[in-house]
């Protein structure tokens, strides 16, 4: 008899993470590599990711730090190509590079929203394009993209950012739908607030000045929001990726996946 675990390993497997030099990103090529993936680290902060790199080695894992900009298409054929390069396929995407964003709509510039979809969702776009052909070569895989909680709830300054995460959990069912058959399976997560840097942006007021008591102040909120009565953690995430990279999720595609402590707000 198999081990219970087996289907959750990623032994043999190799996978692909943008954002990966902090936060969720970083947490996530974290797991998989413990889980036993060779791992492509990559990020517009080098140095970031070949620090995720040297932790992941540490703890006996494979990974390499590779330089992406997301906004652009050739840069992200060339991340997942580098993972063809240098381990031989691809069977595992996970798209979390992202920015934050609050203002209101009427203040929103063109440059502004350019930006902001570029990076979530251009972003999202080119690495599942990338993602589908090597993964078909590789006779299949998982692609896996980040949302957030904030599609399920309508918050004032939060619009562009929610729209272009709407955007993101569209893309995941359609995909779903045309990869299939090319044994691709595509899902999204929308993490609930959780405490990484992204969210330290709430340490400084509006005159860009550190604040503890603001943060302090923000995770007291986000706690209170959860019948769990805690914040999430960028491993609480990671660890929801593994199971939808791994065969353990292998009947599970098109669905958007919420671990967000039963948060009715996230932001």
């Amino acid at each position: 008899m198999s081990d219970v675990f087996d289907p959750f390993r990623l032994t043999g497997k190799v996978a692909v993470v943008t954002g990966g030099a902090s936060g969720i990103g970083q947490a996530t090529a974290e797991v998989f590599g413990r889980a036993g993936a060779s791992v492509v680290v990559g990020d517009l902060d080098l140095e970031g990711a070949e620090k995720t790199v040297a932790g992941i080695a540490e703890a006996g894992g494979t990974a390499v730090a590779h330089e992406v900009n997301v906004t652009e298409r050739d840069a992200v054929v060339a991340l997942v190509q580098r993972a063809v390069d240098e381990y031989g396929g691809l069977h595992v995407m996970g798209n979390v590079a992202g920015i934050a964003h609050e203002d209101w709509v009427t203040n929103w510039t063109e440059e502004e929203f350019d930006r902001v979809f570029a990076i979530n969702f251009k972003g999202a776009l080119w690495g599942c394009q990338a993602a589908i052909p090597a993964m078909k070569e590789s006779g299949g895989g998982s692609i896996i993209n980040v949302a957030s909680s904030v599609i399920d709830i309508t918050a004032p300054k939060y619009g562009l950012y929610a729209i272009t995460k709407q955007a993101v959990t569209q893309l995941t069912r359609t995909l779903a739908i045309e990869s299939g058959r090319f044994g691709v399976r595509v899902n999204a997560i929308a993490p609930g607030a959780t405490v990484t840097n992204f969210t330290k942006r709430h340490l400084y007021d509006d005159e860009g000045n550190f604040s503890q008591e603001r943060y302090d102040a923000f995770v007291e909120a986000q706690k209170k929001m959860s019948p769990l009565g805690r914040s999430g953690e960028a491993v609480d995430q990671a660890n929801l990726m593994l199971f939808l990279a791994s065969e353990a999720a292998r009947w599970c595609t098109g669905q958007t996946w919420r671990c967000n402590g039963g948060q009715v707000f996230a932001a």
